[in-house]
């Protein structure tokens, strides 16, 4: 144990020792720097710094007013260039060019530490949870409401000449089809040589060529040529979403799926327990049932059979309760909001807008739209800063805040502050694509509870005042993500403006680029129209600038005797 005292006092004295030296060493500079000041001022006389500064006086005053025209020019020409770089490098990617590069490689070299960095266990399990959280807040989840490709997305295409979709959104497409559709088993199903051709094949090969392609036609054909060979429910599929160019083909399409469909359902779910095999085919078929079904009752409510479409949707939902996947209830919501059916759409909130369950804009803003709908009619901004805001409206203004924090982009959509686009196929939680994919489709709600724009409009500006730092505190809902701004732009087509939030501020070296090039800019004009007036006030700033410094010299030389150097040298 003595030992142990003893080691524990040396390593206690040698940490006293170093931290000693380093405050020495923070004071040290200075030091240094008012040695090199008097050195400087002593070997004043043998370094001929009065003839030197003496020679530059008179050269700067033999140098015309071209000169002086030509470098301020020069310096607004290379702050102006600076400028263009900074704003295209910020508008790119959201940062300063000189402030990473500062922070990046300057910072290390001159002894700048990362605060970043976590300094113990603690640390390190806040930084694992804020990580986590992170990721699950910038998955990317399939549009519950995702138009058609054939009959939707590329008649805009053939009408504007606009390409909806991105090629991420489309890939992210092609992988949920793989994930849905196919299992790795189906090479094994046996094929079926009952065809009068005689062909010999199994259509679900082809179907895994189809979901693999880039090309729409590569897609469709392989369609073509699955369907050659038996009835396959993914090959109708296929065809309905890409190759029906109106509702009413792709409704066809998809019943024809639903009878090849539930005919491979009742197979796999008797044959479920004999395998792994028969239970990842079944747990497939599964899928495209449901998945028929949804867009079926889609295309009844796109074709103006809502009540049919909801009946279809509450079917659905109790016959597969578990697959919560596909957020049918979203779609339900929305149908049942054209219905008018607002008490049926106050029980599936009930349900489905619970503490424990994951949020969506759509599920906040319906619920703040009931809210909403009690006092919006009778609501005057007016009257309500006079009398002050009743209970039912408190409630009504808290619901619109909670929806606001959860997607702060919604309002500009609603409002028609911002136009809107074509929703893509997948959405970011709290970002702009789902914004944009409930304005889409919700926006004739609002419009038709009289007087819910108004109330919006004059409050939900007031949610950003209870969150003033969003990326780092959240009150009702974890803090903003950050990342919501970078996998929007790869969803949303490029031609569409990004909302972006929390509305970054310009960088400082931005600022300072503008300001600098405005401000040369203006004095090479005022040299070349007045170079006489302004050598004038370029001399007596410059004297007005070194007056502080003459003073200092001055007095210095009368404190110190002026055989000191000589002495010095005797020394």
């Amino acid at each position: 144990m003595a030992e142990v005292g003893s080691g524990g006092g040396g390593s206690s004295l040698a940490e006293q020792l170093k931290s000693c030296i380093v405050w020495s060493w923070t004071y040290l500079w200075t030091l240094w720097f008012f040695l090199m000041l008097f050195l400087v001022y002593v070997l004043r006389v043998p370094l001929k710094i009065n003839d030197n500064l003496s020679t530059v006086s008179m050269f700067l005053n033999t140098l015309t007013p071209k000169f002086y025209v030509a470098l301020t020019g020069t310096s607004s020409l290379i702050s102006g260039l600076i400028l263009i770089f900074e704003w295209w490098y910020f508008r790119k990617y959201g940062t300063s060019f000189i402030e990473q590069v500062s922070v990046s490689h300057l910072r290390p070299l001159l002894g700048g530490v990362d605060n970043t960095a976590p300094s113990n266990s603690t640390s390190n399990n806040g930084d694992t949870d804020s990580s986590r959280q992170s990721v699950s807040e910038c998955k990317v989840w399939r549009n519950p409401l995702n138009l058609f490709r054939g009959a939707e997305y590329n008649r805009y295409t053939w009408v504007t000449g606009r390409e909806p979709l991105t090629y991420y959104d489309m890939n992210l497409s092609a992988q949920d089809h793989q994930t849905f559709f196919t299992c790795e088993t189906d090479h094994l199903r046996p094929a079926d040589a009952s065809k009068k051709d005689c062909k010999i094949g199994n259509p679900d090969i082809f179907m895994q060529k189809a979901w693999r392609e880039r090309n729409p036609q590569a897609r469709i054909s392989a369609a073509h040529e699955a369907l050659e060979l038996n009835e396959c429910a993914t090959a109708y599929i296929l065809l309905a979403e890409e190759e029906a160019t109106t509702i009413v083909e792709a409704e066809r399409l998809f019943k024809q799926a639903l009878k090849a469909g539930e005919v491979c359902y009742r197979r796999s779910q008797q044959l479920q327990h004999h395998g792994a095999q028969y239970e990842a085919q079944h747990r497939r078929d599964t899928n495209v049932l449901v998945y028929i079904k949804r867009r079926l009752a889609m295309c009844s409510r796109k074709l103006g059979r809502t009540r049919e479409a909801v009946k279809m949707m509450r079917d659905l939902m109790k016959e597969f309760p578990l697959l919560s996947m596909f957020n049918i209830h979203e779609n339900l919501l929305e149908a049942l909001l054209e219905l008018q059916a607002y008490a049926d759409v106050q029980a599936v909130l009930a349900k489905y807008d619970d503490i424990s369950l994951p949020k969506s804009a759509t599920i906040c803003y319906t619920a703040a739209l009931l809210k909403a709908r009690a006092v919006s009619d009778k609501f005057s901004p007016e009257a309500a800063s006079r009398r002050g805001l009743s209970t039912a409206e408190m409630n009504a203004v808290e619901a619109i805040h909670r929806a606001v924090e959860f997607n702060p982009h919604v309002p500009k959509y609603l409002l028609e502050m911002k136009s809107l686009i074509l929703p893509p196929e997948h959405i970011l939680k709290r970002g702009d694509s789902e914004a944009i994919a409930y304005a889409f489709f919700h926006l004739q709600h609002w419009k038709r509870v009289e007087g819910a724009l108004n109330l919006l409009h004059c409050t939900w500006e007031g949610t950003f005042r209870m969150i003033p730092y969003p990326l780092e505190k959240g009150h009702l809902f974890y803090p903003y993500p950050i990342c919501t701004e970078t996998a929007d732009r790869e969803l949303l087509p490029s031609f569409h403006e990004v909302s972006v939030y929390p509305k970054k501020e310009l960088p400082f070296f931005i600022l300072f680029t503008a300001g600098l090039c405005s401000f040369t800019a203006m004095l090479a004009l005022l040299t070349h129209q007045f170079p006489e007036l302004m050598g004038v006030f370029a001399k007596a700033f410059l004297s007005t600038l070194f007056a502080p410094l003459n003073f200092v010299m001055e007095k210095v030389e009368s404190i110190l005797p002026s055989s000191l150097w000589h002495q010095l040298t005797r020394i």
